[in-house]
């Protein structure tokens, strides 16, 4: 095994830990927060931990936001997903209170886990229950004033050479029931810097695109099939064009 590699390796598992010191550090404040309701505080203490990650890993964050967004509004936001740091680089990005809507396999990680299942929405995709409840949770969160953030995808593209996994239509749904303009973003650089793959990956520049904002308030249900395959497009091409570019340059 070589010296590159050995040292990747242990670089993720450093990721591990630098996601769970603060996660214990805070632990008093996050269940206070999650018991009595305090948003405000929770918002901080999610941020305050994805900045810690991005920057005890050795990465910058370089947003290009072309949207206008309302911080009195709510939204729905959606990205193309490519990478544990997605989450730690929206956190940075969309100054919004808002839950994410995540696999259930997460709610399996200890500690974080646990805290994440308590504060944002889980789903067993397999499970049409739980896919119903998750309108119902998603409702109660917005009631209470919060975003919602979903990566359309469900998951991360077991393909390693796909651009970009066909969308489902739940955070689309969502957005047209409830109103939400949409916010897209791309990310380019997450996939080739921090893979799944423990083999791979280095430190640098994490290069984020926020899209002009969506609107909503004059769709139905009946529009929801051509918003998403609009929404998808958007990415996609942003996305392809960032390839070409990249290949040309070489």
């Amino acid at each position: 095994m070589g010296l590159k590699k050995v040292l990747r390796m242990l670089w993720h598992l450093w990721f591990a830990i630098a996601a769970t010191i603060p996660v214990i550090l805070f632990l008093p404040l996050i269940y206070l927060s999650i018991i009595f309701g305090w948003q405000m505080l929770f918002t901080w203490l999610k941020r305050t931990w994805g900045r810690w990650i991005i920057c005890c890993m050795g990465f910058r964050i370089d947003v290009d936001n072309q949207a206008v967004i309302d911080k009195k509004k709510q939204y729905m936001i959606i990205g193309n997903h490519t990478s544990k740091l997605d989450i730690m680089v929206l956190l940075q990005t969309i100054k919004l209170p808002f839950v994410f809507v995540g696999k259930k396999e997460l709610a399996k990680i200890p500690i974080f886990g646990y805290l994440f299942k308590k504060s944002n929405v889980t789903v067993d995709r397999k499970s049409m229950k739980s896919r119903k409840d998750v309108y119902r949770q998603v409702a109660d969160y917005i009631e209470k004033g919060n975003s919602v953030a979903i990566y359309p995808e469900g998951g991360i593209p077991s393909d390693t050479n796909l651009i970009l996994d066909q969308f489902k239509n739940g955070a689309f749904r969502m957005a047209i029931e409830h109103q939400l303009p949409i916010i897209p973003m791309v990310y380019f650089d997450n996939k080739k810097k921090f893979p799944y793959s423990f083999d791979y990956g280095y430190p640098g520049k994490l290069r984020v695109k926020i899209l002009p904002v969506i609107p909503t308030n004059q769709l139905s249900l009946d529009d929801l099939e051509e918003l998403r395959d609009y929404c998808y497009r958007l990415i996609y091409n942003e996305l392809m064009n960032e390839l070409l570019e990249t290949d040309f340059k070489k």
